[in-house]
């Protein structure tokens, strides 16, 4: 179980750096996403992968029990990844209507334009 989540992690932290390289805008923010659902695995994993137990600790009994801090912070990420992205998405959507081109380059500029003699 542990080989399969850290694949995972690893899978989707190298998809998403491959689309953040990316020169447009739209491929970088799928790549971002991936990254946070990457982060969000990892962190749903330091809690021990454990099925089937309570997240609740019983002080009068040992039973097995999940670490309910790492799912809080999932879900807490989840909350923050998604109004970043949607923050994102509209400031793409914002240059692509303006510029008609969602390209991430810069405009080169002739030679000497930025002289100030």
């Amino acid at each position: 179980m542990e080989l399969l989540v850290a694949s995972a992690v690893g899978i989707l932290t190298a998809a998403g750096i491959y689309l953040i390289l990316r020169r447009r805008s739209f491929p970088v923010i799928l790549g971002l996403s991936l990254i946070t659902y990457a982060v969000n695995v990892f962190l749903f994993a330091t809690g021990r992968l454990a099925t089937g137990a309570p997240p609740i600790l019983n002080k009068y009994e040992e039973v097995a029990y999940t670490d309910p801090l790492p799912q809080a912070l999932v879900l807490t990420a989840i909350v923050i990844s998604f109004g970043m992205t949607a923050v994102v998405v509209m400031i793409a959507l914002g240059a692509y209507l303006s510029s008609r081109d969602d390209s991430t380059a810069m405009p080169v500029e002739p030679e000497g334009a930025g002289d100030d003699a």
